[in-house]
């Protein structure tokens, strides 16, 4: 049975004081309120768990993902016992999930596009090439609580011996290169494709980007609908792509016809796997300004988006990656306040990087986490003001730097031998910047 949710002590309550937590510096009360009342999903009465409480509680939900939900609220109302309110009595988990599905996912959509933006500039270390800026985007997998329903909305991935162990929500997501932050995502049932989420973040793309995706996302309707957004592309082609050969460049490329316009084609094959070929096409057509082994090299980049899904799923789910929601409703809004958590850490990394010129690949995103966390329930001395507060946590993110990891490589591999990969062998990683060369494989004229 359900149990009352308990009442909060009297004084300031936990909805007047959120400016204090380090989410409000990416996601305001002001942007918050605006969102909620967009949905119309402003508390028409005075609530123990408000609507502007539950929007933080859900992105907390995806900044604390090994403690229980009442933990989660626990951290944020510690806001209140720094003021000196006193001991605090909590909501229960039924009135929790009541609170949860009357927020439901729209506000939280909504406060995306509101607050949702990007943070590199031109000037940013690995986030642009010749003026271009980068994105690239892909898709993964989230495992969700393996319920009756949750099989029913999302379905499941079948496996060698049966079904797989629990349902799975697909996501797709639009990152910033060279900073990692998430613009945009769609997610759907299992069955939906990767291709067809990513078609639906073409409002993303504009003239001045370069847009990189694997080879997965080519398809002749895809390839011009994003083309026509005026950003231009850099998409790996399957082996079995049709590009006839038009007119060979100096450079090694050559131009060719994909759909009904000419796209330039990039053929190369790597020094440490020189039996396998990629074929990157693209819509820079001048081999003067984009150079076939510059965009070979620049490909590579693409991998930024596999490293922010290792930081989303394994760093900040931790060692159960599953989510916890049991309702599908409950799962896509965890899954969105998840993914305004992993945009609201990586917005401090960049404004961190900023602040010192460095470079956000040589911060350490695990440490960053850890700051967040521990500043959520404990923002700072009270006499500080909320924007030295922000400086107070972009200097703690500061000091804790890594070993540079841009340009750096190691060949596709495996520590279990589980699949075709080779096996990894322990070793040094090759840190050297772009110092690996593509070998151009000029087709015959």
């Amino acid at each position: 049975m359900a149990r009352t949710a308990a009442t909060l002590p009297g004084g300031p309550r936990l909805s007047d004081h959120l400016s204090l937590g380090v989410l409000a510096h990416i996601f305001p009360r002001s942007a918050v309120r605006a969102s909620l009342a967009a949905c119309g999903r402003t508390s028409r009465r005075r609530r123990d768990l408000p609507a502007e409480v539950m929007v933080y509680f859900v992105l907390a939900l995806g900044l604390f993902r090994s403690v229980s939900t009442r933990e989660v609220l626990r951290c944020l109302a510690e806001g209140l016992r720094w003021l000196g309110t006193g001991p605090l009595r909590l909501a229960g988990r039924a009135a929790l999930s009541q609170a949860r599905k009357r927020l439901g996912v729209e506000p939280l959509q909504e406060l995306r596009r509101r607050c949702v933006r990007a943070r590199a500039t031109a000037a940013t270390p690995g986030a642009a090439y010749r003026g271009l800026l980068l994105r690239a985007w892909d898709g993964t997998t989230l495992d969700v609580p393996d319920e009756a329903v949750n099989r029913d909305a999302f379905g499941q991935p079948g496996a060698s011996r049966g079904e797989a162990a629990f349902p799975q929500v697909r996501l797709t997501a639009l990152v910033e290169v060279g900073t990692r932050v998430p613009l945009a995502w769609a997610q759907g049932p299992y069955r939906e494709s990767e291709a067809a989420q990513a078609q639906s973040l073409h409002d993303q793309l504009a003239p001045g980007q370069l847009l990189l995706a694997d080879r997965g996302y080519l398809e002749k309707d895809h390839w011009h609908q994003a083309a026509a957004t005026g950003a231009q592309l850099l998409w790996r082609a399957r082996r079995n792509t049709a590009l006839p050969v038009d007119r060979v460049l100096a450079d090694g490329s050559y131009r060719s016809c994909y759909g009904d316009g000419p796209v330039r084609v990039v053929e190369y094959a790597l020094a440490e796997a020189p039996d396998e070929t990629y074929r990157l096409v693209t819509t820079l057509q001048d081999p003067e300004t984009a150079p076939a082994a510059e965009l070979a090299a620049l490909y590579h980049e693409r991998w930024e988006i596999e490293t922010a899904y290792d930081e989303l799923k394994t760093h900040m789910l931790g060692p159960r990656p599953n989510l916890r929601s049991k309702t599908p409703d409950l799962v896509r809004q965890e899954v969105e306040g998840l993914l305004l958590a992993y945009h609201a850490v990586r917005a401090f990394l960049a404004e961190a990087a900023d602040t010192d010129n460095l470079d956000p690949d040589d911060l350490s995103f695990v440490h960053a986490v850890r700051v967040v966390r521990r500043r959520l329930p404990n923002p700072g001395p009270r006499r500080r003001s909320r924007i030295a507060r922000v400086r107070d946590l972009g200097r703690e993110i500061l000091g804790e730097r890594v070993v540079s990891r841009r340009g750096r490589r190691r060949p596709r591999g495996v520590k279990r031998k589980m699949s075709n990969d080779p096996v990894r062998r322990s070793g040094p990683l090759d840190r050297r910047r772009h110092a690996w060369i593509p070998l151009i494989l000029a087709p015959a004229c």
